[in-house]
C-alpha cells in the first residue's frame, strides 16, 4: 500500500520525475516525459504494480530527511538498533537519458539493508524481459528499456530484482537505473558519486539565480525549484504536477490527470518566474505559450501536453486499484475538450505580463500577434465578441451544465482591458479597433456589476442568480475588476471567508454545491492554492495581519521537504489530490512576494478601471 502523499519527495532532471516514500521506496516514476507511462506506479496500487525499495532490512526506529542546501538531491537517513545509514536520491539534470541515481551512505555501525527492484511499464501493467549484464540487469518491453547498474550482487525472485547486503560506516555504494529506447544499446553506467557532486552545482548555480529579496526567502526558493523540477525543459512547459489520480476525496472518484500544462498558469508562473529573476525559464514558458497556442482563435484549449500536444484522450485503467482504493484511475484530460471563457483572459494576461517585463518588445513575439504582424489580436478579440456571452464550464471544470460563471466573464473582461493595454503600450491603436474593445471590456463589466451581485449576499456570486459564492470570486481585485476597496469588493472577500472557510483552509465552492452545479459526487478537500487568493485578497483589503496569519498556516502544511498537494482535508489532517502541485507553491510564491514587498509586489501595478 502506498504512503500517505505527504509522505513522499519529489526527485527530477527537468523532464521527468519521480516520488520517493519516506521509508525508501520510488513509488511513481514515469520516464522518459513527466506524462509518459509510469513503470513505477505503486503509487496507485501495491508493490505488485512496480517500485524500487533500497531500505534497511531491520526494524527503523526514526527517519529524517531533507534535501541538500539549495538543491533537488534527496538525503534520507535511518536508525535503527545496528547503526545509522542515509540513502541519497537524485536525477541529474541534464543528461541524455532519465536516470535515477541511489547512493547508499555508511554513517555509524553495519547496517542490514535490502534492495527490491519490480519494473511494471504501461503503468504497472507490463512486466519485462529481464537479462543479467555485468554489475546488473536490463529490463525490456516493447520500446522500453531500464539498465539496473548496482554495487552488489542482485538475484531474481517472484519476478523482481532483489539484493540483501550490509553497509559499514564510512562505506558508500553506488546504484543507478537508466531508460533508454530498447531499440538502442543500454547507455554506459555512471559514477553515481560523480553524478552526485555534478547536480548538486547544477541546482545551487540555478538557486544562486533567484533575485526574491522578500519574508520566507527559504520558502519560496524550495517552491521555485519545485517548479522547476515539474518543468519539462526542452519546450519550457510547467507541468500542473506530477501525479495523476491521486484523488481529492479519499475513496472517490475527482481523480484527474495533472501532467499537463494549463494555460490559466501562464500570468501566475509569468509574475513568480519574473519577479523571482528567472528570466530565461519565464521567456521558455511564454514560448511555449506561443507555441501552444497557434492556431484560430476558436481552437484554445485550456491545457496541453507539455511539448503542446493537443490530444489528451481521457481513459481509465481498470487494472489499477488506485490510491487507497479512489478509483477510477485515469490518464489523460477530457477537461481539455472543454469551453473554458476565462482562458482568453488568461492569455492576455500572460500576454500583457510579457510586454510590462520586456520579455516582450515587438508585436510579432506575442502569441496573439503571430500570424500577419498584429492580424491575430483582432481576431481574437473578434472571436472573444462572439463568445463571452456564451455559458461555459468555468474555472473547476466542471462536468455539470455550462453556466455563466462570474470568473468566467470577469476574465473575459479581463481579455479586452489587456488587449487595449497591450494594443496602447506597442503602439497598435492605428491597426487595431481600440475603440470597440473599449466598449465591449465596458459592456462586460456593466453585465458582472448587474447579474453576477447579490445584494442580499452582499457579494458577488458564482453565477449569474447562484445564491452562493465561489474561490475564484478573489480574483476580481487582483486582476483590477475593482479597485481593493471597492465595498462590492471588501464585501465579497468576507462573504467567501464566511461561507468557504473550513479550519482556516478555502473550499472552492460550497459543499452543497458538489454535485448539483459540478454534475460529480460531492466531496473534496479544502484547496490550497484558493487559500493563497484569500492571503492577496485580505492583504489587498488591508488585513495584513490576518494575511500573514493565514499564510502562515498554508506554510504549516507543507510537509517535511517542502512540498504541497493540491488539496488539504483539514479534519482527517492530511494532503489530497495531485502532488506535488505547481499551483500550490505558485500561490505560496506570489503571497509571499505581495505580503513582504506590498505596493512592489505582483499587485504593486495592477490596472485599475
Amino acid at each position: 500500500m502506498a504512503g500517505r502523499i505527504e509522505d513522499y519527495a519529489v526527485i527530477g532532471d527537468t523532464e521527468t520525475v519521480a516520488l520517493v516514500e519516506r521509508t525508501g521506496s520510488i513509488d511513481w516514476w514515469c520516464t522518459p516525459r513527466i506524462d509518459s507511462g509510469a513503470c513505477f506506479a505503486a503509487l496507485l496500487g501495491d508493490e505488485s504494480h512496480g517500485r524500487w525499495l533500497l531500505r534497511p532490512a531491520e526494524e527503523i526506529i526514526s527517519v529524517r530527511r531533507w534535501y541538500r542546501h539549495d538543491t533537488l538531491v534527496l538525503e534520507t537517513e535511518y536508525e535503527t538498533a545496528s547503526g545509522i545509514v542515509a540513502v541519497v536520491d537524485f536525477m541529474a539534470p541534464p543528461d541524455a537519458h532519465p536516470r535515477i541515481f541511489r547512493i547508499v551512505e555508511g554513517r555509524r555501525g553495519t547496517v542490514p539493508m535490502t534492495m527490491e527492484l519490480a519494473v511494471r511499464y504501461d503503468y504497472g501493467s507490463i512486466t519485462p524481459w529481464v537479462n543479467s549484464v555485468p554489475g546488473g540487469q536490463t529490463l525490456v518491453a516493447g520500446a522500453d528499456a531500464l539498465r539496473l547498474h548496482a554495487a552488489v550482487p542482485v538475484r531474481g525472485e517472484d519476478m523482481r530484482t532483489v539484493a540483501d547486503f550490509t553497509c559499514t560506516a564510512a562505506q558508500v555504494l553506488g546504484f543507478s537505473l537508466v531508460w533508454y529506447d530498447s531499440l538502442s544499446d543500454p547507455p554506459l553506467p555512471l559514477d553515481a558519486a560523480a553524478a552526485c557532486a555534478r547536480t548538486e552545482a547544477w541546482w545551487r548555480e540555478w538557486a544562486s539565480r533567484c533575485s526574491y529579496d522578500g519574508d520566507w526567502s527559504d520558502e519560496v526558493l524550495r517552491s521555485l525549484i519545485t517548479l522547476k523540477a515539474l518543468s519539462y525543459s526542452p519546450s519550457g512547459a510547467i507541468a500542473a504536477a506530477a501525479t495523476t489520480s491521486l484523488p481529492e476525496l479519499v475513496g472517490g472518484v475527482r481523480n484527474w490527470d495533472y501532467r499537463y500544462s494549463w494555460l490559466r498558469d501562464a500570468s501566475f508562473a509569468l509574475q513568480a518566474l519574473v519577479l523571482s529573476g528567472y528570466e530565461a525559464e519565464a521567456q521558455a514558458w511564454y514560448g511555449w505559450l506561443r507555441r501552444a497556442v497557434a492556431g484560430s482563435p476558436g481552437e484554445f484549449q485550456i491545457m496541453y501536453g507539455v511539448r503542446g500536444e493537443r490530444r489528451l484522450t481521457e481513459i481509465e485503467l481498470d487494472w489499477l486499484p488506485g490510491y487507497e482504493g479512489s478509483r477510477p484511475v485515469r490518464i489523460g484530460n477530457a477537461a481539455s475538450d472543454q469551453f473554458q471563457l476565462d482562458v482568453f483572459g488568461e492569455v492576455l494576461d500572460a500576454s500583457w505580463t510579457a510586454v510590462k517585463a520586456e520579455l516582450v518588445t515587438h508585436p510579432e513575439d506575442l502569441p496573439v500577434l503571430r500570424h500577419q504582424q498584429d492580424a491575430m489580436l483582432p481576431a481574437l478579440m473578434e472571436h472573444l465578441e462572439k463568445v463571452w456571452q456564451d455559458p461555459d464550464e468555468g474555472i473547476w471544470e466542471i462536468r455539470g451544465p455550462r453556466r455563466h460563471f462570474v470568473h468566467s466573464k470577469v476574465m473575459a473582461w479581463v481579455a479586452f482591458d489587456r488587449a487595449i493595454r497591450i494594443a496602447e503600450k506597442l503602439a497598435l491603436e492605428e491597426a487595431v479597433p481600440v475603440q470597440r474593445w473599449v466598449e465591449l471590456r465596458d459592456a462586460v463589466h456593466a453585465e458582472v456589476c448587474e447579474k453576477g451581485w447579490s445584494d442580499a449576499k452582499n457579494s458577488f456570486v458564482q453565477f449569474y442568480g447562484a445564491n452562493v459564492v465561489d474561490a475564484s470570486l478573489l480574483m476580481l481585485a487582483r486582476v483590477g475588476f475593482l479597485p481593493h476597496d471597492d465595498p462590492r469588493i471588501v464585501g465579497t472577500v468576507e462573504a467567501v471567508e464566511k461561507d468557504l472557510l473550513v479550519d482556516g483552509l478555502l473550499m472552492r465552492y460550497p459543499p452543497a454545491a458538489q454535485g448539483t452545479v459540478d454534475g460529480l459526487p460531492p466531496g473534496e478537500g479544502a484547496f490550497v492554492m484558493t487559500t493563497f487568493w484569500l492571503v492577496d485578497a485580505l492583504a489587498l483589503i488591508g488585513r495584513t495581519a490576518d494575511a500573514r496569519a493565514l499564510f502562515e498556516r498554508l506554510l504549516a502544511l507543507r510537509n517535511d521537504v517542502g512540498l504541497l498537494a493540491e488539496e488539504y482535508d483539514p479534519v482527517a489532517d492530511r494532503m489530497l489530490g495531485n502532488f506535488p502541485q505547481a499551483f500550490s507553491h505558485l500561490g505560496l510564491i506570489v503571497s509571499a512576494a505581495n505580503l513582504s514587498m506590498g505596493e512592489a509586489g505582483p499587485f504593486g501595478d495592477v490596472p485599475q478601471p
